[in-house]
């Protein structure tokens, strides 16, 4: 089964932490990465640019209209995500737990199952 395992970060609290807290975030995750591929469970991962840096895409009288971003108003935004492959959900909660940003009140890191994975969907 696939799940993405989504990291919503708040700013507010990674600025209040301190530079030894977002170093052992970082190494933290860098230990994950490595478990995960040992075991195979790993697809992929990717970090995002900070939000300020979007755009959102949409289209009004047939042509696209390009507005700076973000345009969700939320304190949290989306930083990053792992997509995984494992047994079941109960792995992928098991696994989600081993992420730093569990740690920190704020954060949070959302296990959602993959609906559909390169045109399949899933059983």
């Amino acid at each position: 089964m696939k799940f993405v395992i989504s990291l919503h970060i708040n700013p507010a609290v990674m600025d209040a932490l301190t530079d030894e807290e977002k170093a052992a975030i970082g190494a933290g995750h860098t230990r994950f990465i490595q478990e995960l591929k040992e075991s195979g469970e790993l697809l992929a991962t990717q970090a995002l640019v900070d939000p300020s840096q979007a755009v959102v895409v949409s289209v009004r009288d047939g042509q696209p209209v390009v507005t700076d971003g973000p345009f969700l108003e939320a304190k949290e935004f989306l930083g990053g995500f792992y997509l995984i492959d494992c047994e079941d959900k109960e792995r992928a909660i098991e696994l989600a737990a081993r992420i730093p940003d569990t740690r920190i009140a704020g954060l949070g890191v959302e296990v959602r199952q993959v609906m559909f994975y390169e045109g399949q969907l899933e059983a």
